[in-house]
């Protein structure tokens, strides 16, 4: 048995090592490479105190191991925080405090008292099933430890009750492995807490999780061919969290326990019994977390109990509340994508939306894609032109292999069959008061169940409610926009009165100047006064006038490439170096004075985001009929939450002195020419901006 640690520790390192290789290297990737190091070590230190000869010996292992053990609380917490978590910065940003003490804490504690850590075993029958005793630093330790393992159980259910239908697969064995892990860790960190010793036989128990936990994670990355998913937790408590549940009934049953044993004796069986009870809650949190075994339990009591399948006024109930509370479509589409695939067992299920030109489509929310995923399926098709036209005439959920064509081809594009055997893939179209707002895509069906009549009922009930709340969220967001813009012109009172004030200034300064004008001192600062006055005044100007009088556009055949260098030319000698690669481009029908405004306004953000010596680079093609120009800069970039939510609507910025209206404004002026602006951007990689305008050869 002793071979068992050892053999444990070789494939934790290996898995650590495995970790690292790849060219994404995300925190989680590190974090665990270094935790299964630790765990590693810790093992391989626990071998040597259980072949050691002496209780002397063991206990000199044993503290080196309570070394290395007291760095693992804290490492693990910091794996549960980023595992898995597209939006993990958020997390480590809140919990660095509480990292940072528990790692400092038991660490403190082992250091400090390093000698008192642990006493040697008796000898005898003592020795052959305790190692050591723990004095009270040592339990201190490992009372630490118990803390931090349910925390960890608690943080990655919530990440795994978080993630919905592909994404819940990818990651189901590599948290089931985890969930062996460190469950095991809470026994045997309890038992040793409990009897103030530490066992013999626990080091075999954790080697042998071990190795079985690194199988899991192995297979999980094996199946679906990543370490991890991208899954977006809220920072809300987790409530009726299972983790939570089966600790709290494990520590009350092993008190329970410990009672009984103090009453009737058999002091002998308690490690046993209280592992057994262990198993048992675990088997039952995994059957809980079974989607398959839910859903023939379901079956079973609709097929004998004569129920139906689904329970209507539950699904509406709970339709109403998740998505009342949804504001902005990517929220609400979220939520509808969640409750179908949950309602029909479907691991993949996605929302796509017409987009806003009415010929295409654009990702509302997908339970097997990522944003930048989708946008590239979508490219594929051609942004699901054909899709939009095949289902105009289509009114109820309907099977993919029954789209012929384009449209066919495209829903397959979208909604792969991920595994063979997924009782049948459907797109159902979302329709309101007539209009196409877009569709559901679904499939992969748990266990491969065929879609009958009363799944197809309610999934169209489903869709044409999902409908109806999308052109309630878009006539709510016009309503807005337009309150909005009345409260754009009430706010430009204000900022009249600043134009009043920097009038006053300079009217005072002129004043003063006719006294002092002999003073070469004052002129010098007379003139700087005026200078970042007038600058104030225009920049006020600017991005005023556009939203007071409404938007007038002068359109004349104008080259483009010739706006741009008017543009770098009215920005002056001291704007950095811009890299130019300006194709040769028919005439476009423009307002070129507005055009150069804007261009001239995503150059300066551009110097503004990058450093001094970074680059910015100006680039004009020709696109399918579209003159297209991008501004390219290697800045700090901006998080895809704020461009899709934030970046375009007026008073919401990123600097610190900015108005947040220059964006806006450039978008009105796009629009306005018939045109379409594009936003790439992520923290730390900079940002391209695209600008798609019509040519002289296209109708405008």
């Amino acid at each position: 048995m002793q071979i068992i640690p050892d053999v444990a520790a070789a494939v934790a390192a290996l898995a650590g090592l495995a970790a690292l290789i790849g060219r994404r290297r995300a925190p989680g990737r590190w974090i665990f490479a270094i935790g299964m190091a630790l765990l590693a070590a810790e093992t391989w230190l626990h071998a040597r105190s259980a072949a050691a000869p002496t209780p002397g010996a063991a206990a000199q292992w044993q503290q080196w191991r309570l070394l290395v053990f007291a760095l693992l609380p804290a490492t693990w917490v910091l794996f549960s925080l980023c595992y898995s978590r597209g939006n993990h910065a958020e997390f480590l940003r809140r919990w660095s405090w509480g990292v940072a003490l528990g790692l400092a804490v038991p660490l403190t504690l082992v250091l400090v008292f390093f000698d008192v850590l642990v006493r040697e075993a008796a000898g005898g029958d003592t020795f052959s099933t305790h190692l050591v005793g723990l004095g009270e630093a040592g339990r201190a330790v490992y009372l630490l430890a118990l803390v931090a393992w349910i925390l960890v159980l608690l943080l990655l259910e919530r990440t795994f009750r978080t993630a919905v239908g592909t994404i819940r697969w990818r990651i189901k064995l590599a948290m089931v492995g985890f969930g062996v892990l460190f469950g095991t860790r809470f026994f045997t960190t309890t038992q040793a807490y409990l009897y103030g010793a530490v066992a013999r036989d626990a080091g075999v128990i954790e080697a042998t999780a071990l190795l079985l936990a690194c199988g899991l994670i192995a297979w999980s990355v094996k199946r679906a061919g990543a370490f991890e998913a991208e899954v977006y937790p809220s920072h809300a408590v987790l409530y009726r969290s299972l983790s939570l549940v089966l600790a709290g009934a494990y520590l009350l049953g092993v008190g329970v326990l410990a009672k009984l044993v103090e009453r009737w004796g058999h002091a002998e069986t308690f490690p046993l019994v209280a592992a057994v009870w262990l198993l048992a809650l675990v088997g039952l949190g995994l059957l809980g977390l079974s989607d398959r075994v839910r859903l023939r339990l379901r079956r079973f009591v609709s097929r004998h109990f004569r129920r139906p399948l689904h329970d209507y006024r539950r699904l509406w109930a709970e339709f109403s509340a998740r998505t009342a509370a949804c504001v902005g479509e990517p929220e609400y589409c979220q939520a509808v994508a969640r409750l179908v695939s949950e309602s029909f067992e479907a691991l993949t299920v996605s929302v796509w939306l017409v987009n806003e030109s009415r010929h295409g489509l654009s990702c509302g929310a997908s339970t097997l894609w990522s944003a930048d995923q989708a946008a590239a399926r979508l490219g594929e098709v051609g942004e699901g032109r054909a899709l939009v036209e095949g289902l105009h005439g289509v009114t109820g959920p309907t099977e993919l292999e029954t789209l012929a064509g384009e449209a066919g081809r495209a829903v397959g594009v979208l909604q792969p069959d991920q595994f063979g055997k997924g009782g049948g893939r459907l797109v159902v179209p979302l329709r309101a008061q007539g209009e196409l707002l877009g569709a559901i895509t679904l499939g992969d069906r748990v266990s491969g169940v065929p879609f009958d009549e009363q799944d197809l009922d309610l999934l169209r009930c489903m869709a044409d409610q999902t409908a109806a709340g999308l052109l309630n969220r878009r006539l709510t967001r016009q309503l807005l926009e337009a309150k909005q813009l009345e409260a754009f012109q009430a706010m430009s009172a204000f900022f009249i009165h600043d134009l009043k004030n920097a009038a006053s200034t300079l009217n005072l300064t002129l004043d003063n100047l006719r006294v002092h004008f002999d003073n070469p001192e004052f002129r010098q600062d007379a003139l700087g006064a005026i200078g970042r006055t007038t600058e104030r005044i225009r920049a006020l100007i600017q991005r005023l006038t556009a939203l007071r009088r409404g938007l007038e556009l002068n359109l004349a055949p104008a080259d483009l490439n010739e706006v741009v260098r008017r543009a770098l030319r009215s920005l002056g000698n001291g704007f950095p170096p811009v890299e130019l690669a300006l194709a040769e481009l028919p005439p476009a029908r423009l307002d070129a004075g507005q055009m150069q405004e804007v261009i001239a306004n995503f150059l300066l953000n551009a110097r503004e985001a990058t450093e001094a010596g970074g680059r910015i680079a100006v680039r004009t093609a020709r696109v399918n009929g579209w003159a297209e120009l991008a501004v390219r800069d290697e800045g700090c970039g901006m998080s895809p939450e704020f461009v899709r939510q934030h970046l375009f609507r007026p008073f919401h910025t990123t600097k610190n002195r900015g108005l947040g209206l220059g964006m806006f404004q450039a978008k009105v002026i796009v629009e306005a020419h018939r045109g379409r602006i594009e936003v790439d951007s992520a923290p730390g990689r900079g940002t391209t901006v695209r600008v798609l305008l019509p040519l002289e050869e296209t109708p405008v």
